[in-house]
């Protein structure tokens, strides 16, 4: 029997065999739990107080003063141990010894599938380029709370990153007391990774938990990788890596500003340049330089991370932050400007027009925590407007690259690159520009299907949930013509709004003898990697938001591609082998695109951006640190738009109704009526949210092109049809759905509905409706209304309450006018009001193809309109 040693750990002794010391966690009841066999590990030694030369020894078992050989023996045991500990690390230092793949396990764990497939898996992990820096990772965050980390699509980071440093000390979690607070909390002790995708957070949380042998999220309360998206949060007590999108992000730092559950924030794909990865790094920014006193000063590390991103710009983005904690930025500079100019709303615009008095204290921290340290009713937001104005300057951009050389002696950030692992990838062009890329892609798919040897599958960039669908119906009908010595071939869609069991069809391998023909949106330009892939075949188009200013509105644009973004789906083909991309567009159209993208902040309505900031506290916008800085006229605009929703006060203070919109998951128009829905006016939540199911995905109608069909589909679906338009159109729709018992697959075929797109459509309905029975945010109902033409009036009325804007009035020519913009638009010919006329319209969306059209349209009469915007 091997002798055994008491070691303290949090004034505790725990005995354990000399020599054997390893994986010892920091909760207090770790005396009870079976250790692992192993080696001492030098990080776990100085946890337990336990160095080469000193074992603290406790208990009546080995009392030094009446047996000093046995004491001796001991601690020649440990220095024993740590001397090979030593000489291990000189030939492995890239990998701690908890990592290591143990030998001769004889833990019952061992032999569990889950960690039968982590050591399957392991070999595969550690030949990844992210490893030969895992110790260069490890360092920079000892000493540096921020990490620029770039690393090409591939090189593991993703998956790779959270799990070298969840082993970390700084990553335990600990209680402090708060200053100025008898108050005592627990931070830490958690790494959330942000992705831009729901897909990516469930793929990656997925993956990263077959690495680590343990069951994934809410399926075992021991798991320790989870992940949380829009209407599903799947974690357990004992998660230490949550994968989760960047809304959900934005979310919980509504409940905890100071986000107390993480040691680390990692920020996943920033070259995409999402809205709320924009608002993220100004949060990160904000935190990191503030001393972190909501934490009681725990650091909060923060690592950053990008396949394409520009790294200097980035560096200077957050040293700036350093710079204004220790400097104050010019915050004592006098405040000058015209005063006189009259906004379009002089109420809210005063939060960006006027000067009221600042408090020392808000002096103090404006720019340092990111938080409204002024009274409400007051803002501060002019100040930083108004000192890039007084030099004559555009509002300040402190990750200006071209700023005044800073000394790098005093860097606060660490920086990484990890290289890819690229193989060649063949480029073919077109040779004219191609007018319809669904046809000309699926010629190519069948050119390289037939000419082609396997193994490869194929790769397709479309630009959205239709065409993605119109393609998948094409290739599938060729398909079944292939003759039989020709491999078959398995179509696999992929797009936003897809059912979480069909998204994870595409990363599963194809059957014998079949190739994968993956059909997506630029959800698979960087995201996720898809193993398999050998060519690719590029649209060079992608469906956009772009804000509309003169109607105030964001409309969807299908618009050419970055060289950037060419460059991502170009690699897709070269992951595993030399590979081809096709791409549906000539050379001459490739070197005509811009760089890289714009970023989404500088072309799309801010309303829920600023919503999120108003809820956090920060009421000072202008000088909010966003990596680009939006335009005036775009921040005031959105500014009146939360105003004309009943969001915020006259003094462009939140008020409660905004605070309650910046809770639920959804636009600022659909969060508005969801609250409106709960008003005894309206008494409609549970219809409400049937309809916003709906429109939570692209389109659940089946787009049939063939003319001969079109007579059979309006016939199936003429009992869902209102002739008040597509939102109570849609309500009846998942009424019907969800009402069949017998096989719902069936009924959707028979109403030419895409059945998948009706299970997405259930999963979030059944989401919604257990947030709004658990966040207590929205009161109870009664039982569903039957559909009545006044019923019908009531549901109508109430989507006004979010969508007054959106609308348009019939003119005596026949045409459509907004009421916003006075702009001529069209009603969609998806619509089931498409060719009829009504005195005026409210519509989800504003689409531009051949010419403006609004989408999602139903009827209303302008007495409506006039009530809802209160006139």
């Amino acid at each position: 029997m091997p002798e055994r040693v008491h070691v303290r750990f949090d004034g505790e002794s725990t005995p354990v065999e000399a020599g054997q010391i390893q994986d010892v966690d920091n909760t207090k009841d770790h005396k009870s739990k079976k250790r692992k066999r192993g080696h001492v590990d030098e990080t776990v030694l100085s946890r337990l107080e336990v160095t080469p030369s000193k074992v603290l020894v406790q208990g009546p078992q080995i009392p030094p003063e009446k047996d000093a050989k046995t004491f001796q023996s001991v601690t020649a045991r440990v220095n024993k141990s740590h001397h090979q500990l030593n000489q291990r690390s000189q030939t492995q230092n890239s990998t701690p010894e908890s990592w290591k793949k143990p030998n001769g396990m004889t833990h019952k764990l061992a032999q569990s599938p889950l960690k039968a497939k982590a050591d399957a898996l392991w070999p595969l992990r550690k030949s990844l380029p992210v490893w030969s820096l895992a110790q260069e990772i490890r360092q920079g965050l000892r000493e540096k709370d921020v990490m620029l980390l770039v690393g090409e699509t591939g090189s593991g980071k993703s998956t790779q990153v959270p799990q070298i440093l969840t082993t970390e000390s700084w990553c335990n979690s600990r209680s402090v007391t708060l200053k100025n607070s008898e108050k005592t909390v627990c931070v830490g002790g958690c790494i959330a990774i942000t992705e831009p995708r729901r897909v990516a957070a469930i793929t990656l949380a997925r993956r990263v938990a077959e690495e680590m042998g343990t069951p994934l999220g809410s399926s075992s309360p021991a798991s320790k990788v989870g992940y949380s998206v829009r209407f599903d949060n799947s974690t357990s007590p004992c998660t230490k890596i949550k994968f989760l999108t960047e809304g959900m992000l934005l979310q919980e730092m509504l409940r905890d500003p100071w986000l107390k559950s993480y040691s680390a924030v990692i920020v996943d794909e920033v070259h995409e340049r999402g809205v709320n990865v924009d608002l993220i790094l100004g949060f990160m920014r904000n935190m990191t330089t503030g001393g972190f006193e909501g934490r009681g000063r725990v650091p909060l590390k923060v690592v950053v991370m990008s396949a394409t991103a520009e790294i200097e710009r980035l560096e200077n983005f957050f040293e700036e932050g350093y710079l204004a904690m220790s400097k104050g930025l010019g915050l004592e500079q006098s405040v000058t400007g015209d005063s006189d100019n009259e906004s379009e709303w002089s109420g809210i615009s005063d939060s960006v027009q006027r000067n009221p008095h600042v408090p020392a204290q808000h002096k103090a921290n404006t720019i340092s925590d990111g938080l409204d340290h002024s009274p409400r009713g007051e803002s501060s937001s002019v100040i930083g407007y108004k000192l890039g104005q007084a030099n004559g300057d555009e509002p300040h951009n402190l990750s200006n690259p071209n700023g005044k050389e800073r000394n790098k002696s005093l860097s606060h950030v660490t920086k990484c690159h990890i290289e890819g692992r690229q193989h060649p990838v063949t480029v073919h062009y077109t040779s004219e520009p191609v007018q319809d890329w669904v046809d000309a892609a699926l010629r190519t798919i069948f050119q390289i299907h037939h000419k082609e040897p396997m193994p490869g599958d194929i790769l397709v960039f479309l630009t959205g949930q239709e065409t993605v669908e119109s393609l998948e119906s094409l290739v599938t009908e060729y398909a079944l013509s292939l003759s039989r010595d020709v491999p078959k071939m398995l179509v696999l869609p992929l797009f936003a709004a897809l059912p979480q069991t069909a998204q994870q069809r595409v990363f599963q391998p194809a059957p014998p003898r079949t190739r994968k023909i993956i059909l997506a949106t630029n959800i698979a330009e960087t995201s996720v990697t898809v193993s398999g892939v050998r060519f690719v075949i590029d649209c060079g188009k992608a469906k956009i938001k772009q804000f509309r200013s003169r109607i105030g509105l964001d409309s969807l644009l299908v618009k050419p591609i970055s060289k950037s973004a060419a460059i991502q789906r170009k690699g897709r083909a070269g992951r595993e082998a030399p590979g081809q991309c096709y791409r549906l567009y000539t050379e001459a159209s490739y070197h005509e695109m811009q760089q890289n993208n714009t970023p989404e902040i500088l072309r799309c309505d801010l309303s829920h951006a600023i919503l999120t900031m108003k809820a956090r506290g920060v009421d000072d916008i202008i000088n909010f640190p966003f990596l680009d800085q939006p335009s005036r006229d775009a921040l005031e605009k959105a500014l009146l738009q939360l105003y004309q929703l009943g969001a915020l006060t006259d003094s462009g203070t939140i008020n409660e109704t905004g605070t309650q919109m910046a809770k639920l998951p959804l636009t600022v128009s659909l969060g508005r009526v969801l609250i409106a829905a709960a008003e005894p006016e309206f008494n409609c939540v549970s219809e409400v949210i049937d309809i916003i199911s709906c429109l939570s995905v692209e389109n659940i109608f089946l787009n049939l092109a063939s003319e001969e069909k079109k007579e059979e589909v309006e016939s199936a679906r003429r009992e869902l049809y209102r002739r008040e338009g597509d939102h109570l159109t849609l309500l009846t729709t998942v009424q019907a759905y969800a009402a069949e018992n017998s096989d719902r697959k069936a009924w959707a075929e028979r109403h030419f509905i895409s059945h998948r797109a009706m299970q997405a459509v259930t999963d979030v309905r059944k989401q919604l409706r257990a947030q709004h029975q658990q966040a207590q945010i929205l009161r109870q109902e009664a039982t569903p209304h039957q559909l009545t033409s006044e019923r019908a009036t009531t549901l109508v009325k109430c989507f006004l309450k979010g969508f007054k804007m959106n609308t348009a009035r019939l003119m005596p020519d026949g045409s459509y006018k907004t009421v916003v913009g006075n702009q001529t638009v069209a009603i969609h010919p998806s619509s089931g009001l498409f060719g009829k006329k009504v005195e005026a319209i409210m519509y989800n969306e504003f689409v531009f193809t051949t010419k403006s059209y609004a989408r999602g349209v139903s009827a209303v009469q302008m007495d409506w309109v006039g009530e809802a915007m209160g006139v």
